[in-house]
């Protein structure tokens, strides 16, 4: 069984020291009941009391849910739908929220990841993008979307400077890690590109069979494989889908269906809690990615997971519309995005969307676009 990650006490930074009074008063307030306020008079990133962002009431009703244990989607890479997570337990504001969460990292095998959901065995985890989403209900596999950070393809297509048409890939070899993505696909469609002259190979996570020329093209993510090849010094083209009008997402959340009816404030101020931790991680990126690093195994690269983390951020603020909270959910845009499954055979047929998403438990911790803390 993976090692599980339990909250545990930790030092306060020099840069919190001061907030040591404000806490005790937090802790008095969680005591008497009445929290309204009481977050205001600690720093936004600094730990809070058990129960002082909440009424006692609603305390009492997150504690009813139990654990939650949430699955990460691959370990503790500091990506958008798993760091944000690990900062809400570092910062404490789980804590604020009468929160108890278990942070267990995952293999990367995000579908075996919504299994374990759909089965009660972790009521939450986070997904590659909408898409699997639709591909895990559409097996049968049984989880509710609560919330898509990005709303781009976090897929990208790689290959050489000399490649200055798609066209050019017919008769070489595309290596990815195995499967084409769907957005690559349908990207590689609309430019006429023959996939059938196309030989497809799975590689590892080797990027440099790219431009040990193994392969002539490379599929990867954004905030990796291009970011890895260029501190190597080597210089690629990327190939984007959203340049050629392709829908796509990544950092979806979904959750266990019968828990979040049964326990919905639970649901709503574990969005709240990681919402508040993904604005703290905007502006202070490198302190989150070092509570990663707290809880990693030795060896984590805290310089590459911040380069991850900063470019994943980017592309969620840049693709949430202006007037729509982070994390927001949008039908037409996953229903565009579940169109090139079905175009692909990945799916015989498209579920409904908006029964497979619902965006209520992220709305109800929104005034617009203003997060609300503390809760109601």
């Amino acid at each position: 069984m993976a090692p599980r990650y339990r909250r545990q006490l930790r030092t306060l930074r020099p840069a919190l020291a001061a907030t040591v009074g404000a806490t005790l008063l937090l802790s008095l307030a969680a005591c008497s009941g009445d929290a309204e306020g009481s977050d205001d008079t600690a720093p936004s990133g600094s730990a809070a009391a058990e129960g002082s962002a909440i009424s006692a009431e609603r305390c009492a009703e997150n504690e009813a849910a139990g654990t939650i244990t949430y699955i990460t989607g691959y370990q503790y890479q500091s990506s958008a739908g798993i760091l944000e997570a690990l900062a809400a337990d570092s910062l404490g504001y789980f804590d604020a929220l009468c929160l108890d969460v278990e942070i267990q990292p995952g293999t990367g095998d995000t579908a075996a990841n919504a299994q374990l959901v759909a089965a009660g065995t972790a009521q939450v985890t986070s997904l590659g993008n909408d898409a699997e989403a639709l591909k895990a209900v559409a097996g049968g596999i049984d989880v509710t979307g609560i919330a898509t950070w990005g709303h781009v393809p976090i897929a990208t297509l790689m290959t050489g400077t000399d490649i200055t048409d798609l066209t050019q890939l017919e008769g070489t070899i595309l290596g990815h890690k195995g499967s084409l993505p769907a957005p690559l696909r349908a990207m590689l469609v609309e430019e006429g590109v023959d996939l059938d002259a196309i030989e497809q190979v799975e590689v590892g996570y080797d990027p440099t069979v790219l431009p040990r020329g193994q392969v002539q093209s490379l599929t990867g993510y954004k905030s990796n494989e291009p970011l890895l090849l260029a501190a190597m010094g080597e210089e690629v083209t990327e190939w984007n889908p959203e340049d050629y009008g392709i829908s796509g997402s990544f950092g979806t959340i979904v959750a266990n269906p019968a828990f979040a009816a049964e326990h919905p404030t639970a649901v709503e101020d574990y969005l709240r809690a990681t919402s508040k931790a993904f604005e703290y991680c905007e502006t202070n990126g490198a302190e989150c990615v070092g509570f990663a690093a707290d809880v990693a195994e030795s060896g984590y690269d805290e310089e590459h997971n911040l380069k991850i983390w900063e470019t994943e951020s980017a592309l969620v603020t840049e693709s949430t519309p202006e007037g729509s909270p982070l994390g927001f959910h949008d039908d037409a845009l996953t229903t565009s995005e579940g169109e090139a499954l079905v175009a692909s055979g990945e799916l015989d047929e498209l579920p409904t969307v908006s029964d497979v998403f619902d965006p209520s438990f992220l709305t109800a911790i929104y005034d617009g676009t203003e997060l609300v803390w503390p809760a109601p």
